[in-house]
């Protein structure tokens, strides 16, 4: 970690504290002219006025927004100057939709049958979150008691953090309190009671599986516990089960308070000069080793991933049988920096936009990013951000500061991510359920068929790119096959609704 922070030394707000440290210093000597000082009694009426003003740039929400989400900034505008063509895109883009979450009636209360139900979560923070959400959904169907989640310790990281560490655990029970009823632990009651290991749950299970598989093994005289089932739920459930995964995921599932804290401070210091654009880059030696592709950084670098992926040939993900050209070609292998770097020019990013990346450690180091940062200079990321000791005590916890990550790209004005995964999903869902902002997916291989045209002029590659990634998702193409919706990624079929459609409409299965 560097030993200063590159934003607090070269992007801090103005501070007067040197000016005031001479005897007899005062603010207005420094604000005022000599001849004016005899109206600094104007300052305050100024002072109000100002503030006034601003208040006139924070429209309220529509009243379907859940409370904690009143702080997102879903229209934002200029702080100075005009906006570049960039923005204004980013701005149009946004579909005018609101969270529209209600149950059919069978579904909005409750049930306490008084057995319980144990589950243990693994991976990283995402995969964490995606199980939670399809515990409380099992917990639904079963009608059972939710003990709060545990979590198995990471076996690649070494993170202990337990639930409680990175959400809020009351905010959760409380949310989830017409739906499921969540505890903290096993009443003295349970706690000697035997615990039944539910059967390993197939991939597509539905609602019938769930029931006929584990209700005969969920009593009084038992707890129930689950493992290992992580995205092994079906996507297709219940029009209510769908509403569920959503709240769970978009509302339930919030940070502890200082978590947030620290993240939103770090959308302000990115804030200072007007909006940002996150970027989730996958980068790391593990991601190019799964997915059997090639960084771009040179032969050496080629052969050292090779070599680790022939001595664990059980890492690579799919398509074994692909070359890594032939990946990349058939849009499989995340954006490399230069990849990034000429996509956002194409797309009309100027030079001095500001771009908060988030990420583990690039395979290649610095070197790797050095393409992006040539091109876009105002590169950022926790690192720089963070003040002196700000993130002391945490650098050791992966998932906490995956957190970090997550929060500052959900409050971005625009997010993109250079290949798929489980944050970028959970990301470009969330975002749309509370309507932070422009997603943007690459059409990885149409882009990279356009990198490899080597006749197009910058004018044509800008147009050609710019089309390809302007054209807004067909919301009835995606019905049609519904079995294939991933609420969490889009929310929009079952969890969202127009704004000027009632929230108020009864669910349906």
């Amino acid at each position: 970690m560097p030993p200063h922070s590159y934003i607090s030394n070269t992007r801090k707000p103005l501070s007067l504290k040197p000016f005031l440290r001479s005897p007899g210093a005062s603010i207005y000597k420094l604000l005022l002219p000599s001849p004016l000082r005899a109206g600094r009694c104007l300052l305050p009426f100024l002072a109000f006025w100002a503030l006034l003003s601003i208040s006139q740039l924070h429209p309220s929400l529509p009243i379907s927004c859940s409370p904690h989400f009143h702080h997102v900034r879903l229209n934002w505008r200029p702080r100075r100057g005009p906006v570049d063509e960039f923005w204004k895109w980013a701005q149009s883009e946004v579909p005018q939709l609101v969270p529209c979450t209600n149950y059919s009636e069978p579904h909005r209360h409750a049930s306490n049958s008084g057995k319980y139900m144990l589950v243990v979560v693994s991976g990283g923070l995402n995969q964490q979150r995606n199980q939670i959400i399809d515990a409380v959904v099992v917990a639904r169907i079963l009608e059972a008691v939710l003990v709060v989640p545990a979590f198995q310790v990471n076996q690649v990281w070494g993170d202990d953090s337990e639930f409680g560490d990175i959400f809020d655990v009351e905010h959760f029970k409380k949310t989830l309190k017409d739906d499921v009823v969540v505890v903290s632990s096993l009443p003295a009651t349970h706690i000697r009671k035997r615990r039944v290991r539910a059967p390993l749950i197939p991939f597509d299970a539905d609602e019938d599986w769930i029931r006929s598989n584990y209700s005969s093994k969920l009593d009084r005289d038992t707890v129930l516990l689950l493992r290992a089932f992580d995205s092994r739920l079906a996507k297709h459930l219940s029009v209510d089960l769908q509403k569920l995964r959503c709240k769970v995921a978009f509302e339930a599932l919030r940070f502890k308070p200082w978590i947030e804290s620290l993240a939103n401070s770090f959308v302000e210091r990115m804030e200072e000069e007007g909006p940002f654009l996150a970027l989730h880059l996958r980068l790391e030696k593990d991601v190019w080793v799964r997915t059997g592709c090639h960084s771009g950084l040179g032969i050496e670098a080629d052969l050292t991933i090779d070599r680790i992926r022939s001595s664990k040939p059980h890492l690579l993900t799919s398509r074994s049988k692909l070359s890594a050209q032939e990946r990349s070609q058939a849009g499989l292998c995340p954006l490399n920096a230069n990849e990034i770097s000429r996509l956002l020019k194409g797309l009309g990013a100027s030079r001095n936009i500001r771009i908060y990346w988030a990420g583990g450690e690039p395979f290649g180091g610095v070197k790797s990013l050095q393409p992006l940062k040539s091109q876009f200079p105002n590169l950022f990321n926790k690192w720089d951000l963070a003040k002196p000791r700000e993130l002391d005590g945490i650098t050791d916890k992966p998932s906490i500061m995956a957190a970090l990550d997550y929060i500052v790209c959900l409050r971005s004005r625009v997010f993109l991510a250079s290949h798929g995964g489980n944050m970028a999903r959970s990301l470009h869902g969330h975002r749309t359920f509370i309507g932070s902002g422009k997603n943007i997916k690459p059409k990885k291989k149409l882009l990279v068929q356009l990198l490899l045209n080597g006749s197009l002029t910058d004018a044509e590659m800008m147009n050609r790119i710019q089309h390809i990634h302007r054209e807004s998702p067909d919301l009835s193409s995606v019905m049609k096959n519904q079995s294939k919706i991933d609420v969490i990624a889009f929310p929009t079929p079952y969890c969202m609704c127009s704004r000027g459609r009632s929230s108020n409409v009864s669910a349906s299965n």
